[in-house]
């Protein structure tokens, strides 16, 4: 191939160059070509990971998953297999734009509870919550609002409707109190921005009466409530961006399939590989 390629009047290395492939590959190839490849069945489990997490995967979380399953490989074979399969995720491309609900003080501002302070070693002990939109097929919008438990990540609960009412928030709300009562051993706080949805009377009172501690960022300072746009980003980014608008039914569907997907099967690093629930249910293992 090389002695024909060089009649022509090409050399190999242009070749590369223009297919974008180093000559180290080529040779690899070239070499092992007709032989049976040793990691066959390896490259059949990463691509098939790879589609069961929807492409959403890089190569990091693919090795952890690997190691559920019992394969101890080192991140850097799988970054090489995964390259020569041609699996790549590309869903992280644009930033996150967040829905703006402050219309100045409207209400009772509370002060910085969390301070920025987002790990927590106890379940329930600092939630934070903060509103999205989306847009839909057509003239429609779509308003996600989440209340994140900061021990493991885990949404607790969530309100989509089609317009940013009160009832977005304190539907959410009201389902994350019930969860409270029944499962947090020690005082909660949760921690929003100064959105008026949470200045608002109700919200304020609602926390009051079930001796929960309010919690709010300070005024255009998204940093103090990280966590909540680190989810918000990572949710766009993968299930979001780049897709075509559909409908708010067909939209809403698909957030609620991929906060099911994120809290029962999503793993993260800083827990270990485990998904949230997977991490809450071990730790309660473990105490018992």
């Amino acid at each position: 191939m090389a002695f024909e390629l060089k009649e022509e009047g090409f050399r190999l290395k242009d070749i590369f160059l223009v297919v974008g492939i180093p000559e180290a590959t080529y040779h690899y190839h070239v070499k092992n070509m007709g032989k049976e490849d040793p990691d066959k069945k390896l490259k059949e489990l990463i691509s098939d990971l790879f589609k069961k997490f929807h492409e959403r995967y890089g190569y990091k979380r693919i090795k952890e998953e690997l190691k559920k399953l019992g394969h101890r490989v080192n991140h850097k074979k799988v970054y090489r297999l995964m390259r020569e399969l041609g699996l790549k995720c590309v869903k992280f491309m644009r930033k996150s734009r967040k829905y703006n609900s402050y219309k100045g003080k409207v209400g009772k501002v509370a002060k910085n509870r969390l301070s920025r302070r987002f790990y927590t070693p106890i379940p329930l002990q600092k939630l934070v919550t903060d509103i999205t939109e989306f847009k839909c097929l057509g003239d429609e919008k779509l308003y996600l609002n989440p209340i994140l438990d900061l021990y493991d990540g885990e949404i607790i609960s969530f309100g989509i409707k089609k317009r940013p009412t009160l009832d977005l928030v304190m539907e959410p709300l009201d389902e994350a109190i019930e969860i409270i009562k029944n499962h947090a051993s020690y005082r909660t706080t949760i921690h929003s921005d100064q959105g008026w949805h949470y200045q608002h009377y109700r919200w304020v009172r609602t926390l009051k009466e079930n001796k929960i501690f309010q919690s709010m960022s300070r005024k255009a300072t998204c940093a103090d409530n990280a966590s909540m746009e680190n989810f918000f980003g990572i949710l766009k980014q993968e299930m979001y961006y780049g897709e075509k608008l559909v409908s708010y039914e067909e939209l809403k569907r698909r957030i609620e399939e991929y906060i099911y997907w994120y809290n029962n099967e999503r793993s993260k690093e800083k827990l270990a590989g485990l998904s949230p629930v997977e991490y809450r249910t071990q730790s309660s293992q473990s105490a018992a």
